[in-house]
């Protein structure tokens, strides 16, 4: 009798937490919907377009210019820790993650084909965004409680605007706590790991089975994290190139295979992009849900790019500026495509009813490359995975540093770890309405920063080009 008592007891409880659960993830959802809907999309589509415009297109026009400053080998006189190339490394080791395949799949489910389209566009913007913020990290840098210099939109927000500004530069770190905490590459690595092998082990998907692989992967990373970001810029100095290129590989394996249906992938990007088949209404929700998605991958607008170039010895403010304009060329701009192509080609992301990323990705990749697909994608996987949970923890160690003093910084990275094992257990809806939310509150207070000081960066950038036609 007592024992049945106790196992009804835990029914009970169980049902409750799952009901809680339900309840904080639905609403949780809704509240992304409301602020990543029109507002999140005006304020990054829109942002971008005026970055574009006033700065004449440099995306596009100074794009060559980007990489001769990439390859400038001259000793770098400014304050910092790593150099502009390992900024560069570590931002996109960030950026090119979980969110370039979970991210474009969940992108295919909501909105179609025409979504990567509009995840093109937002890169175009995007790179204008990042020269910006780049720029602008280099020019407002700041000192923490030890005397370190530090970069970051929190600084740029201070030093740039004024200290009267200094309420927005707190509300976004304290956002960029939450958006940092790598919800999605933890849990997605699991559904990857229980997905392609323990499942078919014929082991059960249970909390504590994704608690365990959690708890491995907190391991991992704290191996790395733990030794700061040296040894982070070190180690994404190494595996960014790699990771991406055999990203490349196999997907240009894929579409030798499959080379008759090419042509047939790009047309429904752009038959769905602009498909006015659900009205204007159902054309502009294609629009948001490929610049939300884009959002999360190559973060431009967001901040994170200004944590990361801050902490570059470069003392040229635009030289900084255009490295940090490669990104979203490489995450959004390439990799995505990669990762659509298959995607698409396989079509298995029609009809579903519920959000999945990289379950549906997997899949794909296994149907166009029977019985072995699946595990190639998984060594891809793991490479993402974790270049993005090393270079996030820098990110939200900067914010505490910045919140409660360089003395209590080192704790944030025991926070992070053990998040890291929670976010392998709470449902994939929750993960991305907190992803979402915390994004678009970070973007806020960064690009009203970004677009109030654009005249100083637009200035210097005169002065720039001017010195690199004489020479």
């Amino acid at each position: 009798m007592p024992v049945q008592c106790i196992t009804f007891a835990i029914k009970i409880y169980t049902f409750q937490v799952d009901e809680f659960l339900t309840n904080l993830s639905n609403l949780l959802t809704t509240v992304s919907d409301a602020v990543c809907g029109y507002p999140f999309f005006m304020l990054l589509m829109g942002g971008g377009l005026f970055f574009f415009i006033y700065s004449g297109g440099i995306s596009i026009r100074h794009y060559g210019d980007a990489i001769k400053a990439l390859r400038y080998r001259q000793a770098a006189k400014g304050e910092g820790q790593i150099s502009s190339f390992q900024a560069l490394m570590s931002e996109i080791s960030s950026t090119v993650g979980m969110g370039n395949i979970a991210g474009v799949a969940i992108a295919l489910t909501m909105g179609g084909p025409g979504a990567i389209f509009w995840m093109w566009v937002s890169a175009v913007l995007g790179m204008c965004t990042k020269f910006f913020e780049g720029s602008l990290s280099i020019m407002y840098k700041g000192r923490d409680s030890a005397g370190e210099v530090q970069g970051g939109p929190m600084y740029i927000i201070i030093n740039g605007l004024g200290r009267r500004w200094k309420p927005m530069a707190y509300f976004f770190a304290i956002f960029a706590l939450l958006g940092t905490l790598c919800f999605m590459q933890s849990n997605q690595l699991v559904e990857a790991i229980t997905t392609v092998i323990t499942t078919p082990m014929g082991i059960e998907n249970t909390l504590l089975l994704r608690f365990l692989l959690g708890a491995v992967i907190c391991a991992i990373v704290a191996a790395v994290i733990l030794g700061g970001i040296t040894r982070i810029s070190r180690i994404a100095t190494k595996i960014v190139p790699t990771m991406v290129g055999l990203y490349f590989l196999l997907v240009f394996a894929i579409i030798i295979m499959y080379i008759d249906q090419v042509p047939g992938v790009f047309a429904s990007i752009f038959q769905g992009a602009f498909n006015l088949d659900a009205g204007i209404g159902g054309l502009v929700g294609t629009a948001i849900i490929g610049a939300r998605r884009a959002a999360y991958v190559n973060e431009a607008g967001v901040g994170t790019a200004s944590l990361m170039h801050g902490a570059s010895r470069n003392d040229n403010p635009i030289r900084e500026g255009l490295v940090t304009m490669i990104g979203p060329s490489i995450d959004s701009g390439l990799v995505c495509t990669l990762t659509a192509i298959p995607i698409i080609m396989a079509e298995n992301y029609v009809g579903v009813g519920e959000i999945k990323g990289l379950y549906i990705a997997l899949n794909s990749f296994d149907m166009l490359l029977p019985g072995y697909g699946h595990y190639l994608l998984m060594v891809i996987v793991l490479f993402f995975a974790f270049s993005t949970m090393f270079s996030y923890s820098y990110y939200g160690l900067k914010c505490t540093n910045f919140l409660f003093g360089a003395h209590r910084a080192k704790y944030y990275n025991y926070f992070y770890l053990v998040m890291i094992v929670v976010a392998a257990m709470i449902p994939l809806g929750s993960v991305v309405a907190v992803m979402d939310l915390s994004f678009a509150l970070m973007a806020f207070p960064n690009m009203i920063a970004a677009i109030l000081l654009a005249p100083r960066v637009k200035r210097l950038a005169r002065q720039y080009f001017a010195r690199q036609r004489c020479d």
